[in-house]
């Protein structure tokens, strides 16, 4: 069960000594509240709202990648991969960057089942193979709103400082209120 809401109030069950947390919910949860009252343990997650990013700020992030990767002779993969290890978000375990060692002569951007951000950290091993330490960087398609737009944002001036006609100030404008997104600093 997924849903919105807000925060009411916090108390302490004295018998217990738990806390009880009241949220206020903006769905009918009922049905999943009677399937679910009398389980013994439930995960419980909590975090800020934020808007899922647009699927058009997907669409239009990709029809970049492809005109930059026409531009510059690099595939998609090496672009999409380049773009987001600088303007992407990393991937975290328990707070942690997640990290992946590669064989030094394989180039990051050209992986293609996982984003890497490599890094200048190397390490041998006792055969004398050098690897190099990649940050793991996390898929565009699990970016929020506003992370979408730092990825779209960076990807819009890549393109400009290539050449490439990106949409025109009024139609980022009319993205903007569509999507709530901002792609270009004024």
């Amino acid at each position: 069960m997924e849903c919105t809401g807000k925060l009411g109030g916090l108390g302490i069950d004295y018998v217990s000594g738990r806390q009880r947390l009241e949220i206020e919910l903006n769905e009918d949860v009922r049905k999943e509240y009677d399937r679910l009252k009398d389980k013994e343990k439930l995960s419980v997650k909590i975090v800020q709202y934020r808007e899922k990013r647009s699927l058009d700020a997907n669409a239009y992030y990709h029809v970049l990648v492809a005109k930059i990767a026409d531009v510059t002779g690099q595939s998609n993969i090496y672009v999409k991969n380049k773009l987001i290890s600088e303007y992407g978000e990393y991937e975290r375990l328990n707070g942690n960057i997640v990290t992946l060692p590669l064989d030094d002569d394989i180039s990051a951007y050209d992986v293609e089942f996982i984003h890497l951000q490599p890094t200048t950290e190397t390490h041998m091993n006792s055969a004398g193979k050098v690897f190099r330490v990649n940050l793991v960087m996390r898929g565009s398609h699990t970016y929020n709103t506003k992370e979408m737009s730092r990825l779209i944002e960076g990807t819009v001036e890549e393109a400009k400082a290539l050449g490439i006609e990106t949409k025109t100030p009024e139609e980022i404008r009319e993205m903007e209120e569509r999507w709530r997104m901002k792609f270009e600093k004024d």
